[in-house]
């Protein structure tokens, strides 16, 4: 072969392989596809700052929530004790002022003179027992005032205790409230009506530790969506979804990517019945905004951290908000399936 052939075919050689690596660049998935392939929500949009500052504020704010409402049922419980002390002590007042009363008008020279004038014996023995009853229920009564007054102080004190830690915990959720409300303002968050309906179906509630906080979970269970794992407060939330009547495609667990899938902590649930397409439209959105609204609803029963639908994000301390962190297609504008985060 001559010098000219054997270019030709080198150029021919060349032209094969880089139209065959940009054909593969085209049909590979998550190389430049214009959509990820069914069953892959792709990239979800956001940024790493955005989603860290959403978990961290989720938690802190419902962690403060949570001991809010802790403290506001122990002061609840505290000023019913005080109330009843109070009552018991207004009660005992007008025998102690008696008790004073007699104290004062007959001194000691009243008991010893009641047991010289004793006709006979049996008759000063009688009297003798009469005076030790009487000192006794005098001593009961006087016992029982301290004891109350006591108590009545150790509850004013405990209660005065758990206001202050009550306003700690509003001060605590104001604060995750800015912080969130900040980081959504990055990406253009502003209030929406959001997805709400109160007739949204009731979930039942997930377990909660004794003291009615979140427990921490790993990620242990296995996820009914794919081949990975799941937390037990998710299955719970995947099951009660279901249960509800949402039952159209949903992936959990992805080994990579943003959000709390990788932890076992996060759903995908499709609002077609095929799974992930194009943006939702007719009776598809529909079904994507009942959806939302039925985690919303049943937040606190569920523990979610926060819910993501068709550009707008709802966030324990914020409601929702638009939410613009996306690149413009149905998977990270959420336009075709809904993300839920859970604590």
């Amino acid at each position: 072969m001559t010098a000219s052939g054997r270019r030709r075919c080198t150029l021919a050689l060349t032209v094969v392989v880089v139209v065959g690596a940009l054909a593969g660049a085209v049909l590979r998935p998550g190389a430049g596809s214009a959509s990820p392939p069914p069953g892959v929500p792709g990239d979800e949009g956001g940024t790493p700052l955005l989603r860290d500052v959403l978990e961290a504020t989720g938690r802190g704010y419902v962690q403060a929530r949570t001991a809010l409402a802790r403290s506001q049922a122990r002061q609840a419980r505290l000023a019913t004790e005080l109330r009843e002390v109070q009552d018991r002590i207004a009660e005992l007042g007008p025998e102690i002022d008696l008790l004073a009363r007699n104290a004062y008008r007959t001194g000691r020279i009243g008991p010893v003179l009641a047991l010289l004038n004793s006709s006979s014996t049996d008759d000063f023995l009688e009297r003798a027992r009469g005076l030790e009853t009487m000192a006794l229920w005098d001593n009961h009564r006087l016992h029982e005032l301290n004891q109350a007054r006591e108590r009545a102080s150790r509850a004013k004190l405990a209660l005065d205790a758990e206001v202050t830690e009550a306003r700690r915990q509003v001060a605590v959720m104001q604060r995750q409230k800015r912080e969130a409300e900040r980081a959504l303002a990055l990406v253009g968050g502003r209030s929406t009506g959001g997805f709400v309906a109160a007739d949204s179906p009731v979930a039942r509630p997930a377990p909660r530790n004794g003291d009615g906080s979140w427990p921490r979970q790993s990620c242990g269970r296995a996820d009914p969506t794919t081949s990975g794992c799941v937390t037990p407060r998710t299955l719970h939330a995947y099951t009660e979804a279901r249960r509800a009547g949402f039952k159209r495609y949903t992936s959990c667990y992805r080994p990579g990517g943003p959000y709390e899938h990788p932890k076992g902590r996060a759903c995908d649930f499709s609002s077609a019945p095929g799974g992930f397409g194009g943006d939702a439209h007719g009776a598809d959105k529909t079904y994507g905004n009942n959806l939302a609204a039925f985690f919303v609803r049943n937040a606190d029963r569920l523990g979610v951290l926060y819910v993501i639908w068709y550009r707008q994000i709802w966030f324990p301390a914020t409601g929702w908000k638009s939410y613009g962190a996306s690149h413009g297609d149905p998977s990270s504008d959420h336009t075709n399936h809904v993300h839920l985060s859970l604590l």
